[in-house]
């Protein structure tokens, strides 16, 4: 099995970041470069938490070795034939030496030119709204000269001070360490952040998650400003679609400019390109009026405008969509808790079929049970365990540098599991550590929302810009986070102050003693104010003071708060009568076409009889109708026929006269002219 376990976490983790990505991008419309890069990302980032236990495990099985073999009373039982006094057993998971330090030195550089060169590069060229490629890197390449100047600077001051001080040689390893220290540096400062804010949120996310009144209202606030933004992002859009056309009016097909107006035609919706046309009609002396004409430049900065306000209105059309099959489900759940039979009602059917096993196992006994009394002491129980964890962290993150006695629970865990060789108890404690770790931190990134330029949205509607933007934010996080759980567990031999065998990922990171004042300092002291942004998370001072700033957040205490409450609860009102006023529609069209399509087949088979009973019959049928239309005007069951009527295709066009009912008078299906496929001999000529 040796490094077996290391090739399975390698594929595992791969189709993982595959499926993630997947939920947020779109395959099939955003450039193959921006999901390439961004996989990439993803899946390195991944493949560090996963690995990173088995580099643990190893390590420790090392050191167990290069004890036994140094101790020279082992070596004279070993002589003599004499039972050890403690065996090293090889961890299945063991990967073999040399390899380690190999896989980690490729992921984390790879990781570092991806989130400092080549993602701020590929975010401009995605956001760019040239014609050429030439154009989007010249784009891209001016954005980002501030950005690389700014890394420039920073650098330039590291190596200025360890210049400076005599003490320190300046050589190509330290020069190394100190470009890791101030990436760390950086990323530990991010890393907190989003910590202390994923610590507290995570377990609360559930405990709310069991109350269902509590869900309801969050959700008709979520309703509430999702329309604001959803009108705002129509009546961008329409405003962009108007330039778009007064510029495709006015450059016709002859025009130098013509192309770069017919790829921003392509960006827009399908109803727009055919309301505005191309104009290849009209030739028109472009040399007449030179100054009328947009320039290049402002034809790419409305390519990247059109862009951006398709990609938003599509956004928030889907958004809205999904919000109100989630306000519908709750409501549902809502009515069913009271449910004598025990069986779960929807109020609408699922426009996406079931799959067969769901529909034989998830039945509705069973959804009822699932819903209405297993899930809210599902969400309770794994927020207590959650907050147990958090709990645990936050007291590990502010005694980690305890070495005598060990104060970090993760490290005495760890070290029991150390003395009796339980491999299988070391690599899971490690996989939960860092993984909850990992979620508290990257689920924190997948929340955020810096205005509209940064916002990771699931069904396939996340723009370029930001999953770039959450790539290059993963190679920065992971690295440091990686670091704080080997300090954790005092795996880290800096944080441990012992002589013993590093990790190997340690030893690609390097020792942090070049720059005494962030070992020493810096990454001991910063980790404890997790406990202040935990507490202001606890007491929604984050939230509390975006309210005051004028963006709208969910209180339950708030006066703004209730008021978008209301709102949103009669948009979902709203739009349940309308999904309701739909559904009998077609309900009434399929009971119609159930009842009386075999009238119209009896009817298209009577067309093909003789000519002279044709007409018989023609004349009877005429002459029933007419009797028949004064009778039944003003019943109530007859004009729901007429409207069933308006939306299924006429059968005969054979009236005399104008009907004098205005529900036929106003419908337009039957104009006085269509009367063409019913003529009578008599009236053949009457037109000539």
């Amino acid at each position: 099995m040796s490094g077996a376990a290391l090739g399975i976490e390698i594929v595992f983790v791969f189709f993982l970041a595959l499926f993630i990505l997947h939920r947020y991008g779109d395959f099939k419309k955003q450039h193959r470069l921006v999901i390439v890069a961004t996989l990439l990302a993803w899946y390195l980032c991944f493949l560090i938490v996963f690995i990173l236990p088995l580099d643990v495990s190893t390590t420790i099985y090392n050191r167990c070795k290069r004890a036994v073999n140094s101790s020279p009373l082992e070596s004279n039982n070993t002589a003599t034939g004499a039972p050890r006094k403690h065996e090293c057993f090889k961890p299945w998971s063991y990967i073999p030496d040399g390899i380690m330090p190999i896989f980690w030195r490729v992921v984390y550089w790879t990781s570092q030119f991806l989130t400092w060169i080549l993602l701020p590069f590929m975010q401009s060229y995605a956001r760019s709204g040239g014609f050429s490629i030439t154009g989007k890197i010249k784009t891209a390449l001016i954005e980002n000269a501030i950005y690389y100047g700014t890394y420039l600077l920073i650098f330039g001051a590291f190596l200025i001070y360890v210049a400076v001080n005599p003490s320190i040689n300046l050589q190509w390893n330290q020069l190394q360490t100190i470009g890791i220290a101030a990436a760390n540096t950086w990323g530990l400062f991010l890393l907190v952040l989003l910590l202390g804010y994923g610590l507290v949120e995570i377990p609360r996310s559930h405990w709310n998650g069991a109350k269902r009144g509590y869900l309801l209202m969050k959700t008709h606030f979520k309703a509430a400003k999702l329309m604001t933004e959803k009108a705002d992002a129509e009546e961008t859009l329409e405003d962009m679609m108007e330039e778009v056309r007064k510029v495709n009016e006015s450059i016709k097909y002859n025009h130098p400019l013509r192309k770069c107006v017919d790829t921003v035609l392509k960006k827009c919706p399908t109803e727009y390109q055919e309301r505005m046309g191309r104009n290849m009609d009209d030739y028109e002396d472009f040399d007449d009026r030179p100054n009328n004409y947009p320039t290049e430049k402002s034809l790419v900065k409305l390519h990247k405008q059109v862009i951006y306000a398709v990609q938003r209105h599509r956004r928030t059309q889907v958004q809205w969509r999904i919000l109100l099959e989630e306000a519908f489900y709750l409501e549902d759940v809502a009515k069913n808790e009271t449910s004598a039979t025990h069986q779960f009602v929807h109020t609408f059917q699922s426009q996406e079929p079931e799959s067969r096993v769901a529909q034989y196992f998830y039945t509705p006994t069973v959804e009822w049970y699932w819903e209405c009394l297993l899930r809210p002491w599902f969400h309770r129980i794994l927020a207590v365990i959650l907050a147990m964890f958090s709990i645990i962290v936050v007291w590990s993150e502010c005694t980690f540098f305890s070495t005598s006695p060990v104060l970090s629970l993760f490290a005495v865990f760890i070290q029991l599991a150390e003395k009796t060789y339980n491999y299988f108890y070391i690599e899971m404690a490690c996989f939960l550590t860092i993984f909850f770790l990992s979620i508290c931190v990257y689920s924190t990134v997948f929340r955020i929302r810096l205005f509209n330029y940064y916002y990771l949205a699931s069904h396939h509607q996340t723009d370029a810009y930001s999953l770039l933007f959450s790539g290059m934010l993963f190679c920065r996080l992971t690295p440091p986070l990686c670091l704080n759980f080997l300090g954790l567990t005092h795996m880290d031999a800096s944080i441990s102050h012992q002589n013993t065998q590093a990790t190997a990922y340690t030893s690609i990171m390097g020792s942090m003693r070049v720059l005494s004042f962030i070992a020493d300092g810096f990454y001991i002291y910063y980790p404890m104010l997790v406990v202040i942004l935990c507490i202001a998370t606890y007491f929604s001072l984050g939230t509390r003071c975006l309210n005051l700033l004028g963006f709208q957040q969910f209180m339950g205490d708030n006066e703004m708060t209730s008021d978008l409450i209301d709102e949103g609860k009669e948009l979902i009102r709203r739009e349940k009568r309308k999904r309701q006023r739909q559904e009998e529609g077609e309900n009434r069209r399929r009971e119609w076409k159930e009842r009386y399509g075999n009238n119209r087949e009896e009817s298209t088979r009577n067309r093909n009889i003789h000519p002279d009973q044709k007409e018989s019959s023609f004349i009877e049928t005429n002459a029933n109708r007419t009797a028949s239309k004064y009778t039944r005007a003003n019943g109530k069951t007859e004009r729901d026929r007429i409207e069933l009527l308006q939306d299924a295709e006429p059968l005969d066009f054979n009236a005399d006269t104008i009907s004098e009912d205005p529900l036929e008078s106003d419908s337009g299906r039957y104009p006085p002219g269509g009367r063409y496929l019913s003529m009578s001999r008599s009236r053949i000529f009457d037109d000539v």
